[in-house]
């Protein structure tokens, strides 16, 4: 304690102590450091020693205020050590925040046709934000450059929508690092497929979007890009690549599966003309997807009802057929469903409603 006592009254030996203030003078609140003057020193050289607030009493000898000051450096470094702790729980995470849905524009390459907004699942979608207060599962989005406030998707565009239309906060991840539209593109297509609520065209149009536009410039650069197999492309393209008048005989065109594409592509490599002279007679006519493929085919013969038995619990209580131009009928055995809860029905039909439409 001596030694080091003495090391401090020597390092402080030609420090002054500032004379206190008049009486008459206000007491100031403020925080400045204490200035002193070192002896032989231009007038305008100063050493700055920041006071120690630890008490009422503020230390009057030059080796108390090194003791005070060097206990609130402990205090800081302290604070400093706790504040890298609390960040380091945070690396690698993207912020999120609340954004207004109008400062937020769709992608360029956006894949989400207009049907997809206004179907019975972004009903429900929709539904589900409103009644959480906002979407649980963040979107993502990228900064615009050159315009500060304003944000591109990445993806989420059904959650920015129902939030738009709610006219409430949208909850967003903000990527802050370089994101180019090839990663941007990337990111989109594995969220959808991880998703798999993206249809085939759906995700045919995005694919033909980003080789017409030379994204990428082959169908191979493209599928390694995204890490897919150069089959998954060429399917998702075959629905994209369906003549309008072919993809007009359907309700929508979120309906045509790659089996269907498949199908007609092979049929308008074989005759064309004779294909797109059935779809004018087709067009119009709001079939399942099955019975538009069929007559698109001339197969129309060969379409036959489906039918499909009701189940619950593993009994059949009904069945549901469905016709070749897509009429639904459903029939109830009144003994077996007499006694069942009018919810648990329910469910049961909307399972086998759901199958065949699956089916379709």
């Amino acid at each position: 304690m001596a030694s080091t006592r003495k090391r401090l009254e020597a390092l402080t030996a030609g420090l002054s102590i500032p004379e206190p203030a008049p009486a008459a003078a206000p007491v100031s609140n403020s925080t400045a450091p204490v200035l002193t003057t070192l002896p032989g020193a231009a007038a305008a050289v100063e050493t700055r020693f920041p006071p120690a607030q630890t008490s009422h009493f503020a230390p009057r000898t030059g080796p108390g205020q090194m003791l005070a000051f060097r206990g609130q450096m402990q205090a800081v470094e302290g604070e400093l050590t706790a504040l890298r702790e609390r960040l380091h729980q945070h690396d690698g995470s993207t912020p999120t925040r609340k954004l207004d849905p109008a400062t937020i524009r769709a992608s360029r390459w956006a894949n989400r046709h207009p049907a997809s907004f206004e179907n019975a699942e972004f009903a429900g979608l929709k539904a589900d934000v409103e009644q959480a207060g906002g979407n649980v599962q963040p979107i993502l989005v990228r900064p615009v450059a050159d315009e500060p406030g304003q944000y591109e998707l990445v993806f989420g565009h059904r959650r920015h929508r129902a939030c738009l239309e709610l006219g409430i906060p949208v909850l967003a991840a903000i990527w802050l690092d370089e994101l180019g539209d090839a990663e941007l593109f990337a990111a989109m297509d594995r969220e959808n497929r991880e998703r798999a609520d993206l249809s085939p065209y759906e995700q045919g149009v995005m694919y033909q979007r980003a080789l017409e536009e030379q994204l990428f410039p082959t169908q191979r650069q493209l599928a390694e890009k995204l890490g897919v197999s150069h089959t998954w492309i060429r399917k998702a393209l075959t629905v994209a690549q369906l003549p309008s008048a072919v993809l007009e005989c359907f309700r929508s065109p979120l309906e045509v599966q790659h089996r269907h594409a498949e199908q007609l592509n092979a049929a308008l490599d074989k005759d064309r003309r004779s294909v797109l002279k059935r779809a004018e007679k087709v067009r119009g006519q709001k079939l399942a997807p099955a019975a538009v493929v069929a007559r698109l085919l001339g197969l129309e013969a060969a379409a036959k009802p489906e039918k499909l038995a009701l189940l619950i619990e593993g009994k059949t209580v009904g069945s549901c057929l469905r016709a070749p131009d897509g009429t639904v009928t459903l029939t109830l055995l009144p003994g077996p469903m007499s006694d069942l809860p009018a919810d648990v029905l329910l469910k049961s039909v909307a399972e086998t409603l759901q199958k065949v439409k699956l089916l379709g």
